[in-house]
């Protein structure tokens, strides 16, 4: 079938189209579920296993579940991946990776979360998005690279089955299916026990499927391109900016798998907001506000390009197949997050405890 697309309609826009359609599952079953990683952070922060914390285990578990089963099948092959093939940074991972669960505790919502809400009507978000793929694209190409490179080459690790974390770790294609079986029992536990919805439940888990069907896809594409590709799946900081940089400086947008998702991702979450009736315009709530969002994204734009991914794009995607400087970002991501939650929380309490009775 793929074969018959690209002789039709070429590489560039069948590769757009599947971009469009993970985009636009993901928006909506993200949109739906209220997958975010922030929101999970702050309950754990306080020990709290709660439904936001179950959705991001619906999600992850179900993205491990279904590309490892892929890979376990012969479906999927992930040994030229950029996440897996080149040269990673560990200081890069944890650096990048702390910088931007700060970040996401401060603009409220990481990377993926701002996008999605931005197409609800969310004007902070939009703002903040914007601001958040600025500093990406300085932080990747700009005058912010020079830095990212420096903090990138402290620590390295060669590519190939030295950052296959199953490969290090000896537990393999079944170890791995085995870590993804058991953190979505525990997830269908935690949701049932805080009483998450099914509808929210399933489309959890959907937006997992999602990122897998992204990764079969563009290694399907891989196979029968005429073109010279490497599989990849949902990632927001890198294609963002890719896509804003592309309108602002190109008059025809090269298409490709990014360009496709990021666009996906906004209508289907506006179609989803617009269908259950949540479609609501809402802004900033003063200067001091805007400040916060603002420094949050400043943050995450450039962690998210020195971590090598976003809390989807390293967290999700890289940490379903095992990649090891993706796990190492993701929880770096969560205890940054985590010390950002505990120490605004400590600050609230004794401005609360401050006012006169």
């Amino acid at each position: 079938m793929l074969e018959a697309l690209i002789e039709t309609y070429g590489d560039p826009l069948v590769l757009f189209g599947g971009g469009l359609a993970v985009g636009l599952l993901f928006g909506a079953l993200a949109q739906h579920s209220r997958f975010c990683l922030r929101s999970a952070t702050i309950e754990f922060s306080t020990l709290t296993f709660g439904p936001k914390l179950a959705i991001w285990l619906l999600t992850f578990s179900a993205a491990v579940i279904v590309c490892q089963w892929a890979i376990l099948t012969g479906r999927l092959e992930l040994s030229q991946a950029r996440q897996i093939a080149a040269i990673g940074s560990i200081s890069g991972a944890l650096i990048g990776g702390l910088m931007f669960g700060i970040g996401m505790i401060l603009a409220r919502g990481c990377a993926s979360r701002l996008l999605v809400l931005s197409a609800t009507g969310n004007l902070r978000a939009l703002v903040t998005g914007l601001i958040l793929t600025i500093v990406a694209q300085a932080s990747l190409r700009g005058g912010l690279a020079p830095a990212r490179e420096h903090l990138a080459s402290l620590w390295t690790v060669p590519g190939g089955s030295a950052r296959d974390l199953l490969v290090v770790s000896g537990i393999g294609t079944i170890g791995g299916l085995t870590v993804g079986a058991a953190l979505l029992v525990f997830a269908v536990v935690v949701a049932s026990r805080t009483r998450v919805g099914t509808t929210r439940a399933v489309a959890a888990a959907g937006v997992g499927v999602a990122v897998a069907l992204g990764w079969l896809f563009t290694y399907a594409m891989t196979q029968v391109s005429f073109e010279p590709l490497i599989a990849g799946s949902v990632s927001f900081t890198g294609p963002s900016a890719d896509t804003l940089m592309g309108f602002v400086n190109e008059r025809r947008l090269p298409l490709d798998f990014n360009v496709g998702l990021v666009p996906g991702v906004f209508l289907g979450s506006a179609l989803m907001a617009v269908l259950t009736r949540e479609f609501r315009l809402q802004g900033f709530e003063g200067g001091a506000s805007m400040l916060r969002y603002f420094a949050g994204a400043a943050l995450m734009g450039f962690g998210a390009m020195l971590a090598g991914g976003c809390a989807v794009g390293a967290g999700v995607t890289g940490g379903a197949v095992f990649a090891l400087t993706a796990w190492l970002a993701l929880g770096a991501m969560w205890f940054g997050a985590v010390v950002a939650q505990r120490i605004e929380m400590a600050f609230e309490a004794r401005a609360l405890s401050a006012r006169p009775a």
